[in-house]
């Protein structure tokens, strides 16, 4: 289990900090691995801040059923999102999920999940084209990983989260 804390990115040689401009070849090859339900699926590890333990959430009313509402992280207030009300998943039980903080640019988002595995680390060549006949939430897929164990599904968080609307629900 992830403890809540930030999450540092290193270099080849896992002694200094990634440069700023390694983070394309560092957003190809290092994911956090997730379960949404009975599903793993793959957030770009550059977009994840840290991982927190579920927060008290203040409810928003009017938004959709996919927007839990607000949060307070340390004094700065974060909109939080259920991944899997987001991709019509059926958590895998309450009491035991996470949040993962994930940052774009000057947004952070607060998204649940129902656990937290591990961090995957893998080369574009081993991502396969998500098949075309896969339900909606395949449009929010950009790539398939075979780990050792199961098949990841690598998301498109820009794509799923729709940052702007988002943000126009925190305002």
């Amino acid at each position: 289990m992830f403890h809540e804390g930030r999450l540092k990115v290193h270099s080849e040689d896992n002694n200094t900090p990634a440069p700023a401009e390694s983070k394309v070849s560092s957003i190809a090859e290092r994911y956090l691995e997730i379960a949404l339900g009975s599903e793993k699926y793959a957030l770009p590890l550059l977009r994840v801040r840290e991982v927190i333990a579920p927060p008290k959430v203040t409810e928003v009313p009017g938004t959709p059923a996919y927007y839990v509402g607000m949060m307070n992280l340390r004094g700065q207030v974060l909109s939080v999102i259920d991944l899997r009300k987001r991709l019509n998943i059926t958590p895998k039980q309450e009491g035991q999920e996470a949040v993962v903080i994930l940052e774009f640019d000057d947004v952070s988002i607060g998204a649940f999940v129902d656990s937290v595995n591990k961090v995957l680390s893998f080369s574009g060549s081993e991502v396969s084209a998500p098949p075309p006949n896969l339900n909606k939430t395949s449009a929010h897929v950009v790539g398939i990983y075979q780990s050792e164990e199961n098949l990841v599904s690598i998301l498109a968080l820009e794509k799923l989260l729709d940052l702007p609307k988002i943000a126009s629900h925190a305002a």
